[in-house]
């Protein structure tokens, strides 16, 4: 009995203190936020507004590097096209001429 007193005072001081402290700290950081409202408003307006922009340009940068992947893809399957042409038109003209002999 004597251990469970000891974990229900403790839990009951623990929970106590903890929510003092984090009352202490909420307030703190709710004072900070709450100085300039105004000013807070504004940056948001801004910001939102510097993010479309900043939007539009990620979107033109993503565009502009597709169309550079894609070439390059283009590229690399003209090549093993070409590759395999060249393996194929060997492969023909051995067989042409094991048939011959």
């Amino acid at each position: 009995m004597n251990q469970r007193d000891g974990f229900t005072g403790g839990f009951l001081a623990g929970t106590i203190v903890g929510g003092i402290v984090g009352g202490i700290i909420g307030a703190l950081v709710g004072s900070r936020l709450e100085k300039n409202p105004k000013e807070d408003n504004s940056s948001l307006l801004k910001s939102a507004k510097d993010e479309k922009l900043d939007t539009e340009a990620n979107i033109e940068m993503a565009r502009r590097r597709l169309e550079n992947k894609i070439a390059q893809l283009n590229l690399a399957i003209d090549d093993v096209r070409e590759q395999f042409g060249q393996v194929e038109q060997q492969t023909f003209e051995s067989e042409t001429l094991t048939k011959e002999s």
